[in-house]
């Protein structure tokens, strides 16, 4: 019998909106799942669910789903999320424009 293939793992990067905060959110989640389609389903669901349970929250329709390289299992030092945008900006100038806008609530 030819062996089954592990299902992968995927993770899905969401943006929210906290009204009453005025606070917008980004979460990443992860997902052992078939396929994109099904990693992208299963975000969009918990992201409604999210909202339902936080007053004044707003999911914005946003879903970037990622194959995690390592699909077997993850783990200590796995990689689960990657995005690559191309842009003519110095680092400083990135990172200010992108990360690093003032307003982030980072803990600490």
């Amino acid at each position: 019998m030819p062996e089954q293939p592990a299902t992968p793992w995927f993770s899905a990067r969401t943006i929210y909106r906290h009204h009453d905060l005025h606070t917008y959110e980004e979460r990443v989640t992860l997902w052992h799942v078939a396929d994109f389609d099904a990693a992208t389903a299963a975000a969009e669901q918990e992201a409604e669910e999210y909202c339902a349970a936080l007053s004044g929250t707003e999911y914005l329709g946003l879903v970037q789903v990622y194959a995690l390289v390592d699909a077997a299992r993850p783990g200590h030092g796995s990689e689960v999320y990657s995005l690559m945008r191309d842009s003519e900006l110095a680092p400083d100038a990135y990172l200010d424009r992108h990360f690093a806008t003032g307003g982030e609530r980072q803990g600490g």
